[in-house]
């Protein structure tokens, strides 16, 4: 049970990276009542003792990008806390490290970008795929076996930007019919600081997309500064996004923002997809998150099509012309002013 000890003691991140060990599910209660499960390396669930109307199912998952880590630290602080009794949840939680070889090769993913492939089930070609489809069944799971009736559900999918941005911290969230933009994920938001909200309007097949596709959960993909070896990022920029992740699994509720810091809100005016081998872009591959273009800039062409910034300028998130074809080669996006009803919504 070396697997299961280690986890047990707070040491998720390790056990769920040392590929040496067998994995072995486990069951275990912790001295204050709290349960826990391991359902899958790096996949585990927590339970509190006790579950009220207000309890929420909350998946918080990071490594779903190898590459970017400082989310992954952050989980493993939360676990070691809950572990070591410091932190009581008051929510169901399905804690998850995604992609632990990818993170062993300091690398985004192994064979095919894995935050694309959660559409549904997919032929396991690959053990990016085959990862893929392990979190879809651990998700599956979580939400359909939950003892709780109408609960709220929450995912958090936690990643790092791999440029530099003009906006350090930001979210996305992502389309669906459902209504998964509430209040108080905004609020949420604020608590934590986020400098940015992007509303996509139309489905990407990302890990966030399908909690709030399939199951209306309120999902975030969420970029909380840069890409950085394990160990050697600066969580102090995130602490604010820290506590109140935090707040969120050990209290009924947040309370509502009293602060004066603004989330920037955008929505996604178009996306670049990669048509052919002569994609490219008229500005560097490692342009800056939400650089603006004034209306009329040549942006890239493809195909013999040529990529014109719209009326009012649009400005550029994630730019990869090197993405398989297929693919997102970026988003464009402009200002947004937003109606707070029940949910967030941008202005028409």
């Amino acid at each position: 049970m070396a697997l299961v000890k280690a986890v047990k003691e707070g040491e998720f991140l390790s056990a769920t990276l040392d590929l040496t060990r067998p994995f072995e599910a486990g069951k275990w209660q912790l001295d204050n009542g709290v349960s826990c499960e391991l359902t899958a390396r790096g996949v585990l669930t927590v339970t509190p003792p006790l579950l009220s109307v207000d309890s929420k199912d909350i998946i918080l998952s990071s490594g779903v990008h190898g590459d970017e880590t400082g989310p992954i630290e952050l989980l493993q602080q939360l676990v070691k806390k809950i572990m070591q009794g410091e932190l009581l949840p008051k929510h169901r939680l399905l804690l998850i490290i995604g992609h632990p070889e990818a993170i062993n090769a300091h690398t985004r993913f192994i064979d095919e970008n894995m935050n694309r492939l959660f559409a549904g089930i997919n032929e396991e070609s690959n053990v990016d795929r085959r990862q893929a489809n392990l979190l879809m069944r651990a998700v599956d799971d979580f939400y359909q076996n939950s003892p709780l009736e109408n609960a709220e559900r929450w995912h958090l999918d936690l990643h790092s930007a791999i440029r530099e941005s003009a906006h350090y911290t930001f979210a996305v969230s992502p389309y669906s019919e459902k209504k998964t933009r509430g209040l108080a994920l905004f609020n949420f938001l604020h608590h934590g600081e986020i400098e940015a909200m992007m509303l996509s309007g139309s489905a990407s097949p990302t890990f966030s997309w399908y909690s709030a596709h399939y199951y209306g959960a309120q999902a975030l993909t969420m970029e909380l500064g840069r890409v950085a070896r394990l160990g050697e990022n600066d969580l102090h920029r995130l602490e604010a996004f820290n506590q109140a992740m935090l707040a969120l699994v050990s209290k009924d509720s947040l309370a509502a923002y009293a602060g004066d810091k603004e989330v920037c809100v955008y929505r996604v005016t178009r996306t670049l997809t990669k048509q052919t081998t002569d994609f490219s872009f008229t500005f560097p591959a490692n342009q800056a998150n939400f650089t603006y273009f004034a209306e009329g800039t040549v942006l890239g062409q493809d195909n013999g099509e040529t990529y014109v910034a719209a009326e009012g300028g649009e400005s550029v998130v994630f730019p990869n012309p090197n993405v398989a074809l297929g693919q997102r080669a970026c988003l464009l996006v402009q200002k947004a002013d937003i109606e707070l009803t029940d949910q967030v919504r941008a202005k028409v």
